[in-house]
């Protein structure tokens, strides 16, 4: 069925498609804000979480073009939800295509300046190309690619949007953890953390962590997932799904502002995957969907298991540091408990760590561990806080048995939700001043390369 349909959410009229939409456009793009986005098939929660908050530069009205089903009814019910909250409501107008021909309407349309993608990862590189193609701007969710053949697709992407002088960019709401960003600015003083060590395969100098649950809860609600996100053809393997922020994390952090390039920076060394098993029941807890759709079936055993490749680790050599990356997904964490990580670097100084455990009741701690009980390094440390609380007012240390814990106030810990508004107002202000930072681009490439690198690994041994 090829309907267009234009919803205000609260309110909907329904257009066929012989009808002319140009006045409302021209209407959407002639008002003050500069930006106008354009939603094109939000399967993941990740797109509405975009708009969990409202944008000075960015028009209220928004152009969603999505196949008809239910990825499309959620989105909506979130941006709704988030328009009828009675703190700080939003006030977005969605006005909504859902003919088959999505693709091609939106293109044709040009709606909009920037499309977001959040969704099956499957066709997000194949959205990816095609809208730069057309001239938009992309804000990505992660990840950009799921497999190596795809790869190549998205290097071409990012060299058409250097031709067409357009911008694209993935969501890495972990760099807006303040934790991590305070593990950053510490390893970024050599008084305190010296030099990253060099590590080995064995041991490397740099540890990333994380695990994952597929029952969480998302703006207060238990998130519904679609059944194709426990199809790894369509969302990707975990070890290319949120193993993205972790490699980005190692490169953001260790070489802070540093280009790299993939075809020589980037060495792997092991790499290995394997599945979580998820009964059918607790498929149909995250689902609402009673049986495995039958795309699903080749992951099914005994008629009742489904095991999905959603867990993997690898270690590589990134500019001749040793580092590891894993990630883990069981299917709902324990009472009181939620995603967790683990970080390390390994300074000659100081180690710096971050946990999220039970010890720690599951929000992430950031440690400072000194080498060597050096009388110096106490008084080093202090005289580097100082300059570290100079941005981020309130930020103390507590003397523990191993070495310090930071201590961060709570004005800080925003939680993931919020990150997104934070990454967004990150590319809206490239977008205004045209100033993407030069190692942005090639570091992307570098990221996708070692996850797409890692599967291949993984799967074929070598």
């Amino acid at each position: 069925m090829n309907k267009s349909f234009f919803i205000a959410l609260g309110s909907a009229i329904i257009a066929s498609s012989c009808g002319n939409n140009s006045s409302t456009q021209k209407q959407t793009m002639a008002d003050s804000a500069s930006i106008h986005l354009v939603t094109l098939d939000p399967g993941h929660f990740h797109a509405a979480l975009v708009q969990k908050s409202m944008y000075p530069e960015v028009d209220s009205v928004v152009h969603v073009y999505a196949p008809a089903g239910d990825d499309i009814k959620m989105h909506l019910d979130k941006i709704n939800g988030y328009n009828t909250r009675k703190e700080q409501p939003t006030r977005w107008k969605e006005e909504v295509y859902t003919g088959d021909d999505y693709l091609e309407k939106m293109l044709a349309d040009k709606a909009g300046n920037v499309v977001v993608l959040a969704g099956n990862n499957k066709k997000k590189t194949e959205y990816i190309k095609k809208s730069i193609d057309a001239g938009f701007n992309v804000l990505a969710d992660k990840p950009m690619v799921i497999d190596q053949p795809n790869f190549d697709l998205l290097k071409q992407a990012f060299d058409d949007a250097k031709q067409k002088n357009v911008q694209l960019y993935d969501i890495m709401t972990e760099r807006y953890e303040i934790t991590t960003m305070l593990q950053r600015e510490f390893s970024m003083t050599p008084e305190v953390f010296g030099e990253l060590q060099k590590g080995t395969p064995e041991n490397p100098a740099v540890t990333k962590e994380s695990v994952h649950h597929f029952y969480k809860y998302v703006s207060g609600n238990v998130l519904t997932r679609p059944a194709w996100f426990m199809d790894v053809t369509q969302e990707g393997e975990g070890i290319v799904d949120v193993t993205t922020h972790l490699v980005d994390l190692i490169q953001w952090e260790c070489f802070p502002e540093q280009a790299i390039d993939y075809t020589k920076d980037i060495k792997m060394n092991t790499a290995k995957r394997w599945t979580t098993d998820m009964r059918l029941s607790e498929f149909k807890t995250i689902t609402n969907i009673d049986t495995f759709p039958a795309y699903l079936k080749k992951d099914v055993v005994k008629d009742s298991v489904l095991k999905v490749y959603c867990n993997g680790a690898f270690t590589y050599n990134i500019k001749g540091v040793y580092a590891k990356v894993s990630v883990i997904w069981n299917f709902k964490a324990p009472e009181g408990a939620g995603d967790m990580h683990y970080s390390i670097m390994r300074g000659t100084k100081a180690n710096l760590i971050i946990k999220q455990g039970a010890e720690q009741q599951y929000k992430p701690v950031l440690y400072i561990e000194p080498a060597t009980k050096d009388i110096t390094f106490e008084t080093a440390l202090n005289t580097q806080l100082a300059k570290i609380q100079q941005a981020h007012p309130g930020v103390e240390l507590k003397k523990i048995k191993t070495g310090w814990e930071v201590v961060i106030p709570e004005k800080y810990k925003e939680g993931h939700e919020a990150h997104f508004a934070r990454v967004t107002e990150k590319f809206l202000g490239y977008l205004k001043n045209k100033n993407m930072p030069s190692w942005e681009v090639p570091n992307m490439l570098a990221k996708y390369y070692t996850t797409t690198q890692a599967l291949k690994m993984a799967t074929t041994g070598h």
